[in-house]
Formats: structure tokens, sequence, C-alpha cells
């Protein structure tokens, strides 16, 4: 594995950036945020394959082209059980559920993430109790996160934002501490890793989305639970079922999330090319770096000295293996992020804001008390904005990203 690799959500789109999940086929220099037409089209043959032999097999529900695909990324987590599902969403309420956790309970979760991941919580009767951020990268402050544990807490959910790995030493020991679960929200991290071990497979339980836009991205919705734990699995495989064991003898309330064997089949043509996916990621954001940092006004976060930089790139930590699903900046000041989005947009460069409004000002949370004021993740929800690093963007491409936030820094 190189560098320590692996191979290896958000569950709906903006109108802009679906505007960009166009072909550039064409010889203008549009750079989309997201390109997927290459990746799949290059695959074509494979996954006119793998349709024939589900349409053949008549097995529509479960099976052995599912079976098939949790074996592998378990495997690739370093576990024993896959759990094939409907959603990365869907993951996260089924490893809820498969728990036990409910009414009474707290979740702590990052407020700056996508919002299936405190919307579960909620779904599933228990509490978000909603934590701060790292500024430099994007993931949960565990020391924060203790802060807010109380004798209600039951769980803990790091979401692996971006494609970098959370903390998982400082998470593991909080929560052997205080006898929380950990379900890791993977769903942008296939692939990533933290000190040699892969996501997804080093808390309790894992979870992975394989929506559209992720490394590994399949054809509609689909996702994953994996975990070491064979009881846990059990149950999670019951649940999926209506919680059903043997059928029309329900055991628990579940509820109907069975990943299709068609999706399943077309992923797993996806899955051996997934660390070259994620190869051509990592360039492109060393190829950022690199240009970046000759900028002046750019620094990193967490390494700057003296004045704040105008511009914030995104960094690497050295035990972390980052798979960059989004490569995010940071623009410093009042209203310049909302700027650089329209300069680049007004050139044809796809851009996008993950996330603008942090969960714990989200208007269906009030009624959970959330914390009054989370500084970190408040700061990153004004100044964030990602650019293109799709595996397919290529140098030229690139470059024209590169040129245009040169031109917009030099302007002001």
């Amino acid at each position: 594995m190189p560098e320590g690799g692996f191979i290896r959500d958000c569950d709906c789109l903006s109108e802009h950036r679906r505007a960009t999940l166009v072909s550039t086929a064409d010889n203008t220099m549009n750079v989309p945020l997201l390109e997927l037409n290459t990746q799949n089209q290059a695959l074509e043959p494979e996954l006119k394959e793998a349709f024939e032999r589900v349409l053949r097999s008549g097995r529509f529900i479960l099976g052995p082209e599912l079976e098939s695909f949790e074996n592998a990324v378990a495997e690739l987590s370093g576990v024993r059980h896959g759990v094939g599902v409907t959603s990365g969403t869907d993951a996260i309420l089924l490893a809820l559920m498969a728990l036990g956790i409910g009414p009474g309970d707290e979740v702590l979760c990052p407020s700056f993430t996508f919002f299936a991941t405190a919307g579960c919580i909620a779904r599933a009767g228990a509490v978000p109790v909603f934590v701060d951020s790292e500024p430099e990268t994007f993931n949960i402050d565990v020391e924060d996160a203790e802060r807010r544990i109380t004798e209600r807490t039951k769980a803990i959910i790091p979401v692996h934002l971006f494609g970098q790995a959370a903390d998982m030493d400082a998470i593991a020991e909080l929560a052997k501490r205080h006898k929380l679960a950990v379900i890791e929200d993977a769903a942008q991290a296939l692939g990533a890793g933290h000190r040699g071990r892969p996501v997804g497979g080093i808390g309790t339980c894992g979870t992975f989305s394989f929506f559209p836009s992720k490394n590994l991205g399949g054809f509609g919705d689909a996702g994953m639970l994996v975990t070491d734990d064979e009881t846990l699995a059990h149950k999670a495989r019951i649940l999926r079922m209506h919680g059903a064991e043997p059928k029309y003898y329900h055991k628990y309330i579940g509820g109907n999330f069975r990943m299709d064997p068609l999706q399943a089949a077309l992923l797993q043509v996806k899955l051996p090319h997934c660390e070259t996916y994620n190869k051509n990621r990592r360039a492109n954001a060393a190829a950022y770096a690199e240009a970046l940092d000759a900028l002046p006004g750019v620094g990193v976060a967490g390494e700057s000295d003296g004045e704040p930089p105008r511009l914030l790139r995104p960094s690497e930590r050295p035990d972390r293996y980052h798979i960059w699903n989004q490569y995010t900046l940071r623009v410093t000041g009042e209203g310049r992020r909302d700027a650089l989005k329209r300069f680049l947009n007004e050139r044809d460069i796809g851009a996008e804001i993950y996330y603008p409004v942090p969960l714990h000002r989200q208007e269906c949370f009030q009624p959970f008390e959330p914390a009054d004021f989370l500084p970190v993740c408040e700061t990153l929800a004004a100044e964030v904005i990602s650019i293109p690093v799709y595996p397919e963007l290529g140098e030229a491409r690139r470059n024209t990203v590169i040129e245009a936030v040169t031109a917009f820094l030099s302007e002001e």
C-alpha cells in the first residue's frame, strides 16, 4: 500500500453543483466542481457486463453480488463484517438502532458537517450534542467533546470530514474512559487512514456512503455499515430487513435499508480503481499546495504567525492518509469567501460551500437546545470554499483554477 494508503455524503446536490456535473468533452476550459462521465464511461464495458449479469441472475434483493461487495469493503476496512444499505445516511441510522441508542440518550457529534450525522441521531429519538471543530483539520474537537459529556451520553460520532481522518487515538481514549460507542462517519473518507489503519474499522462501527460524488461513487444512493463486532453486524442485518428473523417474525422494529445487488455489482467494478482515483486526488491536492504556498497572503491553518493570511489552504496531518473528497480553502475577511465563489463561477469554475450554516444553528435542531456558540465551526462556516479536486481534473484545468485564485488575490 503506497504511503500508508488504502483502496478504498452529501446526499443532495445544490443547483449550481448539479449544473456542473456535465461532460467537459468540448475544448472549452470549463472546470466543473465534479465530473462523473469520464470516470464511469472508461468502465462502460465492465459496467454493462455487471448489469447484464444481475439481470440474468434474477436476484434483485440481497444475494451473492451484495455479499461479495460487502466482504470486499469489510476487508478494505480491516474488519470482518459489511452490511450494505440504501445510503450513507441510513448506515448511520442503522448503526444507532443496532446499538440500541434512542430516547433519553445523548450522542456527541460535530456541528460543522453534513446534516445526516445529527439528523440520524434525532431520528433515532436521541439528542444530538453539538461539538466544536479543529481549525486545522475541520474535524471534531475532542477536548470540547469531553466537556459536553453527561451521564446520558452513550456515543460519539466523529466525521472524517473532506477525506481526512479525525483524531481516532484521542477519540478511542475518550470513549474508553466514558464507556461510549464510537460510530465513525466515514461517508467522505473511504480509503483514508489514521496511523496506518483504514478509517471505518477503528471504532465500534463505521459508515460509508457511495453517493455519486464520493471517492467511490455509485449510480444513485448506497451505503454500508462495517464492524468487527459479530453481534452488532447480525443485529444490523436483521434491522435492515424490517427487524424480521426469520421472515415475517419481527424481533425488532427495523426498516427497509437493503442495498440493491445491482448497485453492489456496479460498485464492485469500480472498487479496484479507487486507489488510483485517490492517488490522482492526492496529486491534485499536492499541486494546489505547491502553487498556493508560492503566493503572498496564503498560509496554512495552525502554521501561520503574525498577520492572519488572506487565504488558508488545507493540509494533511503527518499521521493521516488524506484522500481529498474535497479540497477546502478558508478565505478570511467578511464577505471575501463569497466574493471568491462569484469570481470563480463567473469564469466557469465550479466551487461550493460545505457548509454555510453549522448544524447547531439550523432551525430543525433548536428544540434540542443546542450550544449557543461554537466559535471555530462558526468561523469555518463563514470562510470555507471547496474547489475542484476530482481524479480526472488534469493539469490544464487544475492550472486554470490556480490562475483564477491567483488573479482573485492579486486584484484585491
